[in-house]
């Protein structure tokens, strides 16, 4: 039975969601930093530290992270400041 929803590699980055780690002070100017983007399609890409194999033990009851899923963890503040960019459901 196919997911009611799959990733499209094929989408295109679109915007930045918030600010970039660097207007935010959370990074030493290296090019390996967290962000948040919209993509063409309306998913949202979420780039920070993959601890899927960290929190893989600990899930609260009906949490799961399928073979092809990563629990990546940001700086509260991007998705804090992402949230004006972020429109109501």
């Amino acid at each position: 039975m196919p997911r009611p929803w799959e990733a499209d590699p094929n989408a295109s980055f679109k915007r930045r969601l918030g600010k970039s780690a660097s207007e935010l002070d959370e990074t030493n100017n290296d090019p390996s930093c967290p962000d948040i983007w919209e993509l063409s399609n309306g998913d949202v890409a979420v780039i920070g530290r993959d601890l899927t194999a960290g929190y893989a033990l600990r899930l609260p009851d009906g949490v799961s992270i399928a073979a092809d899923e990563r629990l990546v963890v940001i700086p509260g503040v991007m998705m804090r400041t992402a949230k004006e960019d972020i429109p109501d459901a």
